[in-house]
């Protein structure tokens, strides 16, 4: 089922505009806590910079949103970052644009413009993805069918991870909760009914957003 939009992983991206470094820095954060550590940690990483600007949204339906301008004109930098992610649909994501003032001044149309590009490199960097609630099985099978069976995962039927070789070979596959009953049936024709699921449960997981 789905949940949300999110960032798929960590992602920087770097933009320059009248000699100003803009970086940007995005992470997942499942929780405003786990935000503002990974802002904490930004800034430490970035203490000679001109500006931090940090901005968050958590929460399944967005509820949890913070941002600072960190010494901009107010409305220049923080409240931009944090309208393109929510004009992206996002949430459970933190962001932290970087400045190195170059000398010249962009002034506020400028600045909002540059604050936002930078941020939206940075998001394409992290990935747009889906949260789903995922079906894990855990399957046995014999050695001959792994190669079709990591042909069927680069496919995108599934996930396929922590795979193990021992006188057979056992794998967790995973995949959105609706395609389980499909993706059992798959691994079932493949293998003749051979293959043994060892295990199932449930998780969330994310799945990348195709451009």
């Amino acid at each position: 089922m789905y949940l949300y939009r999110s960032v798929y992983g960590s992602g920087e991206a770097e933009y320059t505009v009248e000699r100003s470094r803009f970086i940007a820095h995005v992470s997942p954060a499942e929780s405003p806590e786990e935000a503002r550590l990974f802002i904490a940690d930004i800034k430490s990483r970035y203490k000679d910079a001109t500006h931090n600007v940090p901005a968050f949204v958590c929460g399944a339906g967005s509820e949890h949103q913070w941002t600072s301008d960190d010494g901009e004109p107010q409305g220049t930098s923080g409240m931009p970052v944090l309208k393109l992610i929510t004009g992206e649909g996002l949430t459970n994501v933190a962001i932290v644009i970087t400045r190195y003032f170059g000398g010249i001044k962009l002034g506020t149309g400028g600045l909002a413009r540059a604050y936002t590009h930078a941020a939206s490199l940075g998001i394409q960097s992290a990935r747009i993805c889906e949260v789903r609630e995922s079906a894990l099985l855990r399957y046995s099978f014999d050695y001959s069918y792994l190669s079709k069976l990591k042909s069927m995962s680069e496919e995108g039927r599934f996930d396929m991870s922590e795979i193990e070789y021992t006188e057979t070979v056992s794998a967790l596959l995973s995949c959105p909760e609706e395609y389980s009953e499909r993706v059992k049936s798959s691994i079932s024709d493949l293998t003749s009914g051979k293959a043994v699921l060892i295990e199932e449960g449930r998780a969330l997981g994310r799945y990348l957003v195709q451009d």
